[in-house]
């Protein structure tokens, strides 16, 4: 596995040099501003949202930067599905897998996408209705 403070390192630079300011969720990555992080791996972190809509409500992020889900490309597959899987695992390790949650990926404006930075939101903690919104 890579270095972490490489991979860091490595994304922050990418994120300047392309002139982009860094978004909210890579600040909380870099610690560059607190967040209460459940899990962390050399690809992605998890912490609690400040906003809960739920008694559970966490945001899981890659650590590099993507805008949104439509914007992926085939080349993101793994990391994807890496956050996917991290999503079921962090669900085990809080102890709510079993009682079920919710997993959601909101993409542009009228998706309620607010942070421009691809993320899932895990929710939890009570019965969730349907349809959602």
């Amino acid at each position: 596995m890579r270095d972490t403070n490489f991979l860091r390192a490595s994304l922050s630079r990418r994120s300047l040099a392309s002139g982009m300011s860094k978004t909210l969720f890579e600040k909380i990555c870099d610690r560059e501003i607190p967040g209460d992080i459940v899990h962390e791996d050399e690809l992605c972190v998890c912490f609690r949202d400040i906003t809960p809509q739920a008694p559970i409500h966490l945001i899981l992020v890659p650590r590099r930067p993507i805008p949104r889900i439509a914007e992926t490309v085939v080349e993101d597959e793994p990391l994807i599905g890496h956050l996917l899987v991290t999503a079921a695992k962090v669900a085990r390790d809080q102890g709510f897998a079993d009682a079920g949650f919710r997993i959601v990926v909101n993409n542009g404006p009228d998706g309620g996408e607010t942070v421009p930075h691809l993320h899932i939101h895990i929710l939890a903690g009570r019965q969730l209705g349907w349809p959602p919104g």
